[in-house]
């Protein structure tokens, strides 16, 4: 017995030893990820910048310590990144020039690839060259691309340039063979975001709009690449009719689009040659990854917050819809803001919007909060590559707005949809109620039927009484009369471009004119910028079980591709606030 407790007390003393020993390499791990993530990359002379055009780009990607520690790191690429690691390149003198290469490239929005071309324009007045090549290019990728001084493809590759298509999803039919069907009340003929549940196809408002912000979309494509690559955009609308994506390689070349049919050894020759190198001499290459830890131009003087909302707009982080990737949380942005406002350091705030709207109430507090904090500081807002209906009631309130020339913008309307289960439950189910009541309207919303016409004509009225609150919200922030407002509303989608014209944005610019904006509001002739919230650290991803960018939701994005955002529409659904201000934004533009 004395034996066998002997060696049970070793075989436990031994389990708790190797468990402090495995513990105290994985702190020594993490610690080591997080000093080498901190640390800054060194640029040799004559250096260049490799941006590979791979993976999914969105506003910001904040780094996965759980899916480094695994291997198992997804492609998310962040458009602020991007951006900074762009201007570092233009301002380091060891840096000579960029090379892009494209990939399986995705990006949020027309916005963001915008973003980036013009970030690539920018670097272009410092004299300095830029070279792109493909195995195949993309059209999203593409477009960025036909900003380089060369652009090279891979004499089996290929250049996809077709136009742009908008394929909306409708699942009516699809809930009524499960008994299930949608009850609605909205406000604006052009709030077209119920239509997936409610309808067979496109309604002709909808389709008015969709037509137009996609022509505009397409137009400023179209020039871009025309300025770029010297070809008409006659002919680069012919190239797309004729679907010159499995056209014969040599013919690209004849339409300019490309300079040479290359390999991927001959491109180094290329860039060896602008380097002044010789033929086995090694390109010194920095990843995106390298240039986000490069330092950049010390900057000094006052504070300027730039505050990145991007996401759908919901109440609380308690909702699953909040944990699955990541949302503009009313109640956090609200205290965050309300901080920047007491923050004596700050001078003035930018707000970075890229969301296509959510949960009205939500949005009502958001917009108390810029409200609030524009009361004691100047707030600019940014837009990207959305900012429609509660992407828009956050942005009203702010002092100046800038937009990008491809921002979808504007959609003032509200909706409520609310699902009806009860063919589900009765005739499918064969669950049968009854009803006891003490009052006319005790069981609203029971399961057990639908609304009736008096309970509709009560949520019709909530409904309307929302959509003024809304309309009067943008006609206050845009010193404009209701009744100009609601002539622009009904919630119709607009383009930047367009909604200049509208006064719904004051001008057309990027982050970086909305930060300059911001500064002279303020009166600062020199300042810094600071961004928030700040990234969530290693420790917090460890013990945050519920991390947003997780690695299986960003595989299952690249797996799904243009299907995600419809599936996981559904897969939230039941998470998603009944009162709505939000755009259909996984209408697939492809």
């Amino acid at each position: 017995m004395k034996d066998f407790i002997k060696y049970v007390f070793a075989t436990v003393t031994g389990i708790v030893v190797f468990s402090l020993i495995m513990g105290i390499l994985f702190v020594i791990s993490l610690v080591g990820l997080a000093a080498s993530s901190a640390s800054s990359v060194p640029v040799e002379d004559n250096s260049v910048f490799t941006l590979t055009l791979s993976g999914q780009v969105n506003e910001r990607a904040e780094e996965d310590i759980m899916g480094l520690l695994s291997g198992q790191v997804s492609e998310n690429l962040g458009l602020d990144d991007i951006i900074a690691s762009i201007k570092k390149a233009k301002d380091n003198e060891d840096i000579k020039g960029i090379y892009l290469e494209s990939g399986l490239f995705s990006i949020d929005t027309p916005a963001s690839a915008h973003a980036i071309r013009e970030a690539l324009l920018d670097f272009k007045k410092s004299g300095k060259w830029i070279i792109a090549y493909g195995d195949s290019y993309t059209q999203t990728a593409y477009y960025i691309c036909s900003v380089a001084d060369k652009v090279y493809l891979n004499p089996q590759g290929m250049v996809d340039w077709h136009g742009l298509a908008a394929n909306p999803y409708f699942l009516k039919d699809l809930l009524a063979k499960f008994g299930v069907k949608y009850q609605l009340c909205k406000v604006g003929k052009y709030k077209s975001a119920p239509e997936m549940m409610t309808a067979d196809g496109m309604s002709e408002p909808n389709r008015e709009q969709v037509t137009a912000y996609m022509t505009g979309i397409w137009k400023v494509m179209l020039k871009d690449v025309a300025e770029s690559r010297k070809v008409a955009v006659d002919s680069l609308n012919a190239y797309a009719d004729r679907f010159i994506t499995l056209a014969d390689q040599p013919d690209l070349v004849k339409m300019k689009l490309v300079d040479k049919l290359l390999y991927t050894d001959e491109v180094k020759g290329e860039i060896k040659k602008l380097l002044k190198i010789d033929a086995d001499d090694h390109i010194k290459q920095l990843s995106l990854s390298d240039m986000i830890n490069v330092k950049g131009k010390k900057e000094k003087g006052e504070e300027i917050a730039v505050y990145y909302a991007y996401g759908d707009i919901v109440d609380s982080e308690t909702g699953s819809l909040a944990q699955q990737e990541h949302s503009i949380v009313a109640t956090t942005v609200c205290k965050d803001l309300e901080k920047l406002a007491e923050d004596d350091d700050v001078k003035a705030v930018v707000l970075r919007v890229n969301s296509p709207g959510g949960s009205a109430y939500a949005s009502e507090q958001i917009w108390h909060a810029v409200t609030n904090l524009k009361a004691k500081k100047p707030v600019v807002v940014s837009m990207g590559g959305y900012a429609a209906s509660g992407g828009y009631y956050i942005s009203c309130a702010a002092n100046y707005i800038y937009s990008e020339p491809t921002t979808i913008t504007g959609s003032i309307g509200i909706f409520g949809m609310f699902p009806d289960v009860s063919g589900l439950l009765t005739d499918k189910l064969g669950i049968k109620f009854d009803e006891v009541k003490t009052n006319k309207h005790a069981a609203f919303g029971t399961m057990a039927r639908p609304f009736n016409e008096e309970e509709m004509a009560l949520l019709d009225q909530y409904i309307g009484r929302g959509y003024e609150l809304f309309r009067k919200r943008v006609a206050d922030g845009r010193k404009l009369s209701v009744d100009a407002v609601e002539e622009i509303a009904q919630g119709r989608v607009w383009l930047g471009n367009d909604a200049l014209g509208i006064k719904l944005v004051d001008a057309i610019g990027s982050l970086d004119d909305a930060v300059k904006k911001a500064a002279q509001l303020a009166k600062l002739d020199e300042y810094k910028t600071s961004s928030y919230p700040a990234p969530t650290d290693w420790m917090d991803q460890i013990l945050n079980s519920t991390n947003k960018n997780n690695y299986l939701d960003e595989q299952m994005r690249l797996t799904l591709g243009e299907y995600y955002e419809p599936f996981r529409y559904i897969k939230s659904i039941n998470q998603r606030s009944a009162i709505q201000t939000r755009l259909p934004y996984f209408i697939s533009i492809k």
